[in-house]
C-alpha cells in the first residue's frame, strides 16, 4: 500500500508538505507526477510548483534523478521502506487547483501527489494533518483524518476541502446520498437549493436508470469576486462561483447550470469515456476527437435536464440555448476548423481563444450538434426515442462492460437511433465546418419555434465587426470578424480605442458610434504603445449578429417529447 501524508506549517507561505511512503519491490523505481488533470485536456505542468524533492530510507538520503519534467528515477534495494518528500506551492484557487490559506486547505490530488509506477492500481491511504476544528469534505471513504481508496486513479479524481468554516447539507435520490458543501462567504438558502438540486438529480438518474456511485459530493468554493468554473469527478465536483452576495440571486441560475452539467459528467466522461482515455495516461497528452461527446453533449444535456425536471421554465432554458448559439455566431473559427480537430487541439492551445479565427469550441459546437441530433431522433422515431436513449445505450454497453468509446462506436449508436446513415452529416458538421445555421433553423421549425438572426440597425461595435472589453480606461478589441468594416479598416486584436473623431471615449463606445452614424469616423488607436489614427471605411459585408428563439406553437409531439 502507498501511504500519503499531507501537512502544512505556515499557511501564509502557501506550501503544503507531501510525504509518500511505500516498500520497494525493485532496485529501481520511477515516480510520476501527473502531467495533466482529467476535465482539462491540456498539459498542466504541475511539477513547476514542486521544491525540496528528496528521497530517504532509514533517515538517509538515497540516490535519485529527474528523467523528465515530472518524472523521477529512484535507485534503492528491494524491501526498503522508501519515503519521498517534497513541498508543493498551492497559491491558485479555481475548480481544478490546489490552494492553501489561513481559511482552508483545498487539494486536487492530481496536481500535487505522485504515484509509483507499477503499483498505481493498488490500495492507498492519505493522512491529512490538520489543526483542531477542521472538517474534511471529500468523496473518498474516510476514517477520521485518513482517506482510503483502491487506486491512484481514484485518488487523483478525489478533491477535498479541509476547513473550520464548511457549511453542509444533503439530500437523497434513488437511494443515493448527495452532499452539498459550501466553502467561503455565502448564506445558503438550503430549502431552495435542495429542492432544485433534487429535481435535476432525480431526472438525470431517471434517464440513465441508476447512478454509478453510492455517494456524491458537490464541493462549492465561493469567491467574493465574479467567477465561474466547474470540474467533474466520479464521486464529486468542485464548483467555483462568485460573487458571494449574488449566489442566491443573479448568479443562482449559473449555480444550477454548472451543477447540473457537472453531475451529468458522472455518467458522461467519468463513466462513458473515450477509448483514448481508457485508462488515463498521466504521463502525456491523451489525444481524442470526441470532445463533442465529452463536453458538447454534457453542455446540452446538463441545461436540458433543468428544463425536463421543471427547475427551468421554457424562457430560462431558451436563454441558455441562445447563449450557446450566440457563442457559435461570434466565433469566426467555425468557418475554418472542425469541432473534431478543435477537440484534438485542446492539448495544443488549451482553453484560451488562441489565434484569431483558428478554432471552435467543443462545448458550443458539440452542444448544438447534439441538439440537432436529438430532434432528428425524436422526429425519425415519431416521438418514441430521444438522445436520452443514446446516452443510456452508451452507459449500458460501454461503461458497464468496461470499454471505452471510439469515434466509430459513437457514430454507429447515433445512426441506430436516428435510423439513417449519418456519413455526410459527420463529414460536414463534425469533421468539417459547414455552416450550421440553416440546419439549426430547420431544427427549431420542427419544434414549433423560430430561430431569428438579426443585424443591428444602428452603427455599433457589432455592426463594424468588433467585440471589446472595457478595461477601466479604454475598450480593448478582443475579436474581429473577417471581411467586416473593422477588418477592412485594418483594426487589430488588442487595439485600445482611445477616441472617436477626437472625442475621448470611456465605457460609451456604442453611443459615440451611433452619434457619428453617417459621418466620417476616425478612431484614435493605441497599439503596442503607439498611437494611430484609423479611418473607418464603410466597406465590409460581415457583421456580428444576434439570435433570438421565438415561440410559434409548442403543442406538437416533437416539442413535448423533447422536454419530457
Amino acid at each position: 500500500m502507498t501511504h500519503y501524508i499531507i501537512s502544512f506549517d505556515k499557511p501564509s507561505n502557501q506550501y503544503i508538505k507531501v510525504q509518500i511512503e511505500f516498500n520497494s519491490f525493485e532496485n529501481i523505481h520511477e515516480i510520476q507526477l501527473p502531467s495533466w488533470r482529467p476535465g482539462r485536456y491540456e498539459l498542466g505542468n504541475f511539477a513547476k510548483n514542486v521544491r525540496k524533492f528528496d528521497v530517504i530510507s532509514n533517515d538517509q538520503s538515497i540516490e535519485f534523478e529527474k528523467i523528465t519534467k515530472d518524472r523521477w528515477k529512484i535507485y534503492c534495494e528491494k524491501n526498503q521502506k522508501i519515503t519521498i518528500q517534497y513541498e508543493y506551492f498551492a497559491a491558485e484557487l479555481n475548480a481544478g487547483s490546489t490552494y492553501l490559506s489561513n481559511e482552508q486547505l483545498y487539494v486536487n490530488p492530481v496536481n500535487c501527489l505522485a504515484y509509483i509506477e507499477g503499483i498505481q492500481n493498488k490500495d492507498f491511504s492519505l493522512e491529512i494533518i490538520l489543526p483542531d476544528g477542521y472538517e474534511i469534505a471529500c468523496g473518498l471513504k474516510k476514517e477520521k483524518n485518513i482517506l482510503i481508496g483502491n487506486s491512484f486513479d481514484e485518488l487523483a479524481d478525489s478533491p477535498f476541502i479541509c476547513s473550520p468554516t464548511l457549511q453542509h447539507n444533503s439530500y437523497e435520490s434513488n437511494n443515493t446520498l448527495f452532499h452539498i458543501w459550501f466553502q467561503g462567504e455565502v448564506k445558503p438558502d438550503w430549502v431552495k437549493i435542495i429542492n432544485d438540486f433534487k429535481k435535476f438529480t432525480d431526472k438525470q438518474i431517471e434517464k440513465f436508470g441508476d447512478f454509478p456511485v453510492s455517494e456524491y459530493h458537490f464541493l462549492i468554493q465561493i469567491s467574493p469576486n465574479r467567477t465561474y468554473h466547474g470540474v467533474e469527478h466520479k464521486t464529486s465536483t468542485v464548483i467555483h462561483l462568485g460573487p458571494s452576495y449574488d449566489i442566491f440571486n443573479d448568479v443562482y441560475n449559473d449555480l444550477l447550470g454548472v451543477s447540473s452539467h457537472e453531475l451529468y459528467h458522472t455518467w458522461n466522461v467519468k463513466s462513458i469515456r473515450p477509448i483514448e482515455m481508457f485508462p488515463y495516461d498521466f504521463t502525456k497528452e491523451n489525444y481524442s476527437e470526441l470532445g463533442y461527446l465529452c463536453e458538447g453533449v454534457t453542455t446540452y444535456m446538463g441545461d436540458l435536464m433543468l428544463l425536463k425536471s421543471g427547475v427551468f421554465n421554457n424562457e430560462e432554458y431558451f436563454k441558455e440555448l441562445e447563449t450557446q448559439i450566440q457563442k457559435h455566431l461570434d466565433n469566426d473559427g467555425r468557418h475554418n476548423y472542425s469541432v473534431a480537430n478543435s477537440s484534438f487541439d485542446t492539448w495544443l492551445d488549451g482553453y484560451v481563444p488562441g489565434v484569431p479565427g483558428r478554432k471552435t469550441s467543443i462545448y458550443t459546437e458539440g452542444c448544438l450538434i447534439t441538439f440537432i441530433l436529438d430532434i432528428k431522433i425524436i422526429s425519425n422515431s415519431k416521438g418514441k426515442l430521444s438522445f436520452d436513449d443514446v446516452m443510456k445505450d452508451l452507459y449500458d454497453h460501454f461503461y458497464k462492460k468496461n470499454k471505452g468509446v471510439s469515434k466509430s462506436d459513437y457514430k454507429q449508436i447515433i445512426e441506430k437511433y436516428t435510423n439513417e446513415d449519418l456519413t455526410i452529416f459527420w463529414k460536414e458538421y463534425i469533421d468539417g465546418h459547414k455552416d450550421m445555421i440553416p440546419l439549426l433553423s430547420e431544427t427549431f421549425t420542427q419544434l414549433g419555434l423560430e430561430l431569428k438572426i438579426s443585424e443591428s440597425n444602428k452603427l455599433n461595435s457589432d455592426k463594424i465587426g468588433i467585440k471589446t472589453i472595457f478595461n477601466g480606461a479604454n475598450h480593448v478589441i478582443k475579436n474581429i470578424l473577417s471581411n467586416s468594416i473593422a477588418d477592412n479598416s485594418e483594426l487589430s486584436i488588442e487595439d485600445e480605442i482611445i477616441a472617436i473623431n477626437s472625442f475621448e471615449i470611456k465605457s460609451d463606445l456604442d453611443k459615440w458610434l451611433q452619434y457619428f452614424n453617417g459621418d466620417k469616423i476616425s478612431l484614435l488607436i493605441k497599439r503596442k504603445n503607439r498611437f494611430l489614427n484609423k479611418e473607418i471605411s464603410c466597406e465590409g459585408n460581415k457583421t456580428f449578429v444576434k439570435n433570438k428563439i421565438l415561440v410559434n406553437s409548442t403543442n406538437n409531439y416533437i416539442f413535448q417529447k423533447w422536454i419530457s
